[in-house]
């Protein structure tokens, strides 16, 4: 629909958008987000079209705009804005384009079939992130203008992607210029309307501009009226316009264009006639008027409405049952009345004429011509995925083809990261229903299907499935793996430890059984509480000590066996021995990768976390090298690349890299952020960084991370990577809250010892424990210390010997004390722990009171990131000086 000219009382969002448009195409190329809101016919349309215009000779122009009847389908709106400028560029261009995002977001643009495995949809995201950026850039002599209308309509992938795009902005020499109904919005995706109430605080404002768009005044509504009728038009009958349209502009419009065509005289005789003439222009008045263009043209405005957009007249000859020619003539008339607008494809003049025409359609009907209009899609080979939509639409009727249909488009969509496509169409498979021995299957795929969306959605569907017959032993045992997954991710790990244990006592002898008991002792000892984790330990070893690596299943035991023995502090050569033959060459085995379903990635995560703690770093850091390569050539850059972060920043943690530390665990914070909060990665992540920071003297920092992130009790059901309560206790005693300190840590002892867990680099509890009481009970607290030590002796690693022997200097007599506190400082300078080897430096520079020992203590703190630890040698180092 060609906007009315001029646009009436729009001045103020012509200015903005004015405003906007010199922004991006002035000297500093600044984008952002321009956003006009309104109710239907009130202009946006033609607001948009304005804007279009205004930039056509500066900007590159890409345009896109949601449909009622297509909001099912996945990246229909990306695919409008992208598709037509990346089909401009030769094949091996538009891969250069794309980068190592080529294989993860193409797909989801149409412009590759997918491989490799089930993308997150966050990598798709951040690959059409990578993507458009890469063009504003190239198109920096004419940059880039995007216009979305109707975005309450836009389907959630695409809304989803926009939501996270828009909020840079900023960075970006882009416009983004988007328009809805706000009420539409809100109903359709509250979380959308709810980001964009939170955005108006944030320090992104600047880039956003948001304008609601008001009805027109009686004086506006008689200026457009006279501008299309004449100047004799009288006031009493602009007036009545006025009255009758409620000063929307598009009724208002549409009204003045009736009465020409009645040749009505617009002078106050004729102003009682206007409300009959308005009605015909929207809900039964424009059926009625549709109605009196004929059957077939009636007919095809039907099937134009149930295609939605960019309808191609050849398929809604198709739907309607009629020849080119009857299609042609009744586009003609169609186009006559102001009802269609375009050739091939059309378009409906207003988005409220085809939602009147649509509803219009009998129930009936309707379904009927959504069949015939999947069936149609289908015959000219567009694919499943583009048939659902119409399928969803269908009655149930026990049809199996159609139940087949939908489990194929089910992973088609999983296939360019759009689950929520996938569910949508299984859930309606459900409901046809599909053949008794069909339920079971369709129930696990629905369960797959949500496991990164919605894990309590999984536990419910995957639960039914094994509840019911229809699934081989072979989907039984990956049901049960998956639904145990789930069960952990919803901080449900006992549940998770039952449901395996249950799914084995009925598992006959075979890689299914071991692979449901490796879960289960994965599970079990992955709870920060258990029943008798020391029988636990005791049947992890019977079971995986004579293990050779042959397979996955033995390599999965022995990764789980190599993990309880770190926890348990036992011998750490023994330790790297079982991580040696849970690898192949150094790396996980195929099947154990880091993406790989089957077993998923929390077993190489093990192996590298047991490296990091028996002093391997450097197999750490490569293993979790690996991760981060995996997730983003497979685009699962959101939960599993902020896992992935997280773990190198560990690594770096134990290096004494602090630094490097603190930048990759903020880093996995703000992946992880982007994906939801109270996420597993979200508690390790933050233990983490608070633990760094206070190794960097940064006590308020960190204090700002534990209450942002609400870390301290309720714990959750999960183990926190390293000990929670042990970094909470440092925490409190870096603040001077002793007391609190001293019962947290105790309690973190009662709850690691009965377990047997004595590594005291993981959880450190017994020597912050005894640095706690040294002044109100040295007893005690010496023989904590001295126990300590039995158990990092035991262990073996040079930085748990150092850090024991650190300790145990605080209660020796000062000779005693220098030899420990040498001791320590050479065990640790063996380790790869330089943090931990400049604490010891630093406490021997003092019990010593050497300068020259002190200066390269504080050199070594420096060179860690250890601003609090280096001061604290420089007051040492005065404090000789002043005694000298």
């Amino acid at each position: 629909m060609k906007p009315s000219r001029p646009l009436y009382e729009r001045e103020p969002e012509l200015a903005a958008a004015a405003r906007a448009v010199d922004d991006l195409c002035g000297a500093q190329a600044v984008g952002g987000l321009l956003v006009f809101s309104g109710e239907a016919g009130l202009g946006k349309t033609a607001l948009l079209a304005e804007i279009r215009a205004m930039a056509a000779d500066r900007c590159t122009i890409w345009s896109a705009r949601g449909g009622e009847t297509v909001t099912s389908v996945p990246f229909h709106v990306v695919r409008q804005l992208l598709q037509p400028a990346l089909d401009r560029f030769p094949p091996d261009e538009t891969r250069a384009l794309f980068g190592d995002w080529y294989d993860t977001t193409a797909p989801a643009l149409g412009l590759a079939e997918p491989s490799g495995p089930q993308p997150d949809p966050q990598g798709v995201r951040d690959g059409l992130d990578f993507v458009v950026a890469r063009l504003a850039s190239r198109l920096s002599h004419r940059p880039l203008l995007l216009l979305v209308d109707d975005a309450h309509w836009a389907d959630g992938e695409s809304l989803s992607w926009l939501a996270s795009f828009t909020a840079r902005l900023g960075e970006l020499p882009l416009l983004v210029v988007q328009a809805y109904r706000p009420q539409e919005m809100a109903e359709r995706n509250a979380s959308y309307v709810a980001d964009r109430e939170a955005e108006r605080g944030s320090d992104n404002q600047s880039a956003v501009t948001r304008v609601a768009l008001r009805a027109l005044t009686p004086d506006a509504t008689a200026e457009l009226a006279r501008a299309a009728l004449g100047e004799h038009a009288d006031d009493p009958f602009c007036r009545e316009v006025w009255a009758v349209t409620g000063g929307n502009p598009y009724e208002a419009v549409e009204l003045v264009a009736k009465v020409q065509d009645q040749e009505l005289a617009p002078v106050e005789e004729s102003a009682g006639q206007l409300r009959e003439l308005g009605a015909s222009a929207r809900g039964s008045g424009l059926v009625a008027r549709l109605e009196r263009l004929g059957t077939n043209a009636n007919r095809f405005a039907w099937a134009a409405a149930v295609l939605g957009t960019d309808i191609s007249q050849e398929l809604a000859a198709t739907l309607a049952g009629m020849s080119s020619a009857e299609a042609a003539d009744c586009t003609a008339r169609l186009r006559d009345a102001r009802i269609v607008s375009g050739f091939d494809p059309l378009e409906f003049v207003h988005p409220l004429i085809a939602t009147a025409v649509y509803r219009s359609i009998p129930p009936a009907t309707r379904t009927a011509m959504h069949g015939r209009a999947a069936w149609a899609i289908t015959r000219a080979g567009l694919g499943a995925a583009a048939a659902s939509r119409h399928l969803l639409e269908v009655h149930p009727d026990d049809d199996q083809e159609l139940v087949a249909q939908l489990r194929e488009a089910a992973g088609q969509h999983l296939a360019v990261g759009a689950p929520e496509a996938a569910r949508r169409c299984l859930e309606r498979a459900i409901e046809e229903p599909p053949r008794p021995k069909d339920r079971a299957v369709l129930l696990y795929e629905l369960g797959c299907a949500t496991l990164l969306s919605s894990p309590p959605t999984t536990v419910q569907h995957l639960r039914a499935a094994l509840d019911m017959p229809g699934l081989d032993d072979g989907l039984r045992v990956d049901a049960t793996f998956r639904l145990a997954a789930a069960l952990a991710h919803n901080n449900q790990l006992k549940d998770a430890a039952l449901s395996l244990a249950a799914e084995a006592a009925r598992t006959a002898p075979g890689p299914g059984l071991m692979r449901l008991q490796a879960a289960h002792f994965m599970w079990e000892g992955m709870q920060a509480a258990e029943d008798d984790g020391p029988a636990r330990s005791r049947r992890l070893t019977r079971n995986a000590d004579h293990l050779k690596g042959r397979d996955n299943s033995e390599r999965a035991l022995l990764t789980l066996r190599a993990f309880d023995a770190m926890l348990r502090g036992e011998n750490a050569q023994l330790i790297v021995d079982l991580c040696e033959r849970a690898l192949i060459d150094g790396s996980p085995a195929r099947g154990l990768g880091w993406t790989d379903s089957e077993w998923g990635f929390e077993l190489p995560t093990m192996v590298g976390i047991t490296y990091a703690f028996t002093d391997q770093l450097d197999r750490a850091e490569s293993l979790f090298g690996e991760a981060v390569r995996a997730f983003e050539i497979s685009g699962w850059s959101g939960a599993h690349l902020a896992f992935a972060h997280t773990l190198l920043g560990m690594v770096h943690r134990r290096r004494g890299r602090l630094a490097e530390a603190e930048g990759f665990l903020r880093e996995g914070l703000r992946l992880a952020d982007r994906v939801g909060s109270g996420l597993p990665v979200h508690w390790d992540a933050a233990c983490l960084l608070i633990d760094t920071l206070l190794a960097r003297g940064r006590v308020a920092e960190a204090r700002k991370i534990a209450d942002r992130y609400h870390f301290g009790p309720p714990y959750p059901s999960a183990m926190v990577l390293p000990d929670g309560p042990c970094v909470r206790g440092r925490l409190l005693l870096a603040e001077g809250r002793k007391e609190e300190a001293i019962a947290e840590l105790e309690a973190a002892g009662a709850a690691l010892e009965p377990r047997e867990r004595f590594n005291g680099i993981w959880a450190p509890w017994a020597g912050d424990l005894a640095r706690a009481l040294a002044e109100d009970d040295p007893g005690r607290a010496a023989h904590l210390a001295a126990r300590a030590r039995v158990h990092a002796e035991r262990f073996g690693t040079d930085t748990a010997i150092g850090e024991a022997l650190r300790c145990v200097s605080l209660f020796a007599p000062p000779e005693e004390a220098e030899q420990l506190l040498a001791d320590a400082v050479r065990h640790l300078e063996r380790s790869s722990s330089a943090y931990e080897h400049a604490l010891a430096r630093v406490d021997y520079g003092i019990a010593i009171s050497s300068h020259r020992e002190l200066a390269r203590a504080q050199k070594q703190a420096m060179a860690c990131g250890a601003e609090g630890l280096a001061a604290r040698a420089q007051r040492a180092r005065t404090s000789i000086r002043s005694l000298e």
